[in-house]
């Protein structure tokens, strides 16, 4: 059932998406805003995890950043100047509103586990947990390496990598349910963030999300410590985003030309000290100049906002393709089918559609105008929005039906942390490449979960047949 909506929830979220659209002087930054506040309601699951709503945020902010940025601190992105991105702000929000909807029913096509089950509620050690993540720190870059040399297994090797995520988020839950460890989770998340900022991607992204989330299932609004952890994770996340995109043009330079950095990270992390030491060193103005380049980076519509203006006037719909290309490619892995043929670059559909130049495989790169642009370009108006409410379908009635099959809810709360983050956050990416990653993971991370977990549950049930009997001894 949709989850309840309180008299108060609604006054507030009105007179909040009022207030701030008057403060914008634009109706569009109210708009946006309400349909926040009806995603995260569709979005709310009753097992106690964020994943949904978090994904789904991370999601509409791609769509509504820059009119936000712009009309609440006067700061203009190059997307605003450079693009009529109105048009493609509404699309962004109807796909929102196409997602989270189909999350919702897809939520409520299947029951959810019974609550009142006897349940275990840890599958691992702590101590475990620890050795295993660190043995997967060690042989990260490795597993990548290999990756890049057997393209058949690609998709299998880069999805055991994101197994380590899952570890990683056991263990900042561990530290936090049953008793906080506060000194220990804050270590952890340190080191998580300067792993991943000596990295070529801006990786420290995905640990301060699951930090977040880990945090919100102990989260109490009268605790002051709960709020200080918050705010605190806040603020770390937005000053390593705006350090990364000052300092990554020339820390990625470095990277690419000395060899060192390939196999030292300690040289990596000598460069990154020397950077951000540079950067804050230099005036404000240099720093809200970063602080632009984020926003734009972050608010994904600049490219799609070119491609809808060129079809159908310049260029013809094209009836589907892009979303049955993608399809195709995500039900016919590469492990069996070795010769099927690549897909098409994001890169070379940017330049079609959009009519811009971008970086593509000759520099090593893609660039991707997203999966609302190829929906618009496949059918128009409205139909462009039924593939997108489809997707959100299935990713709900798999939400609900892998919490049916794993027993053990640590292992679902890691699974489906990692599994419907990756999923559904980006806003930008292909279809492709979305449905690509979210089969990828329901077979290749949900299948070996259920395995394990089936492996647990009959250690499990040992366990209670012995209690059984030394309680039926001792009578």
């Amino acid at each position: 059932m949709f989850m309840p909506v309180t008299l108060a929830e609604i006054i507030a979220g009105t007179a909040t998406a009022i207030t701030l659209g008057w403060v914008a002087d634009d109706a569009l930054v109210g708009w946006s805003l309400v349909v926040l506040f009806v995603g995260l309601k569709l979005t709310e699951t009753d097992d106690n995890l964020f994943v949904l709503p978090a994904a789904f945020s991370f999601h509409w902010m791609q769509t509504s950043l820059g009119i936000l940025y712009k009309g609440l601190f006067a700061r203009e992105v190059a997307t605003v100047y450079s693009s009529n991105y109105r048009p493609m702000v509404w699309i962004g929000l109807g796909c929102c509103l196409a997602l989270a909807i189909g999350l919702r029913l897809g939520l409520m096509f299947l029951k959810g586990a019974n609550p009142h089950e006897e349940r275990p509620t840890f599958a691992f050690s702590l101590q475990l947990l620890a050795t295993v993540y660190i043995i997967t720190v060690f042989f990260e870059g490795s597993l990548l390496l290999v990756s890049g040399q057997y393209p058949s297994l690609r998709q299998i090797i880069v999805t055991a990598d994101t197994a380590r995520l899952g570890v990683l988020y056991l263990i900042l839950r561990r530290l936090l349910i049953p008793e906080p460890r506060w000194s220990m989770f804050a270590a952890v998340l340190i080191v998580e963030c300067v792993l991943g900022v000596t990295g070529f991607f801006a990786g420290f992204r995905e640990p301060v999300v699951l930090a977040g989330l880990a945090l919100y299932e102990i989260f109490d609004r009268r605790i002051t410590r709960h709020w200080l952890a918050l705010a605190t994770g806040a603020v770390l996340a937005t000053v390593l985003a705006v350090l990364w995109m000052g300092i990554r043009t020339q820390y990625r330079r470095e990277y690419t030309e000395v060899d060192a950095f390939a196999t030292s990270r300690s040289a990596r992390l000598r460069e990154v000290s020397a950077l951000s030491s540079a950067f804050f060193g230099t005036d404000m103005e240099t720093v809200l100049a970063s602080t632009d380049k984020l926003v734009d980076r972050l608010w994904a519509v600049y490219y799609p906002s070119l491609a809808i203006e060129r079809v159908p006037s310049m260029l013809p719909h094209t009836n589907g393709s892009f979303i049955t290309g993608a399809m195709l490619h995500a039900v016919t892995p590469r492990v069996l089918f070795p010769g099927k043929a690549a897909l098409q670059s994001d890169s070379e559909k940017v330049r079609k559609y959009s009519g811009i130049n971008v970086a593509g495989a000759d520099q090593n790169t893609s660039i991707a105008f997203g999966y609302a642009a190829e929906s618009y370009i496949d059918f128009g108006y409205p139909f462009m929005f039924v593939p997108i409410f489809v997707f959100g379908l299935a990713l709900g009635g798999a939400y609900r039906l892998f919490g049916r099959l794993i027993w053990h809810h640590e292992l679902f709360v890691a699974f489906a942390t990692i599994t419907f983050w990756l999923s559904i956050y980006l806003f930008e990416r292909s279809w492709a490449t979305m449905l690509g990653a979210t089969v990828g993971m329901m077979v290749y991370l949900g299948l070996p979960v259920i395995l394990l977990d089936r492996t647990l549950l009959v250690r499990f049930e040992r366990q209670q047949r012995d209690a059984q009997g030394l309680l039926y001894d001792a009578h």
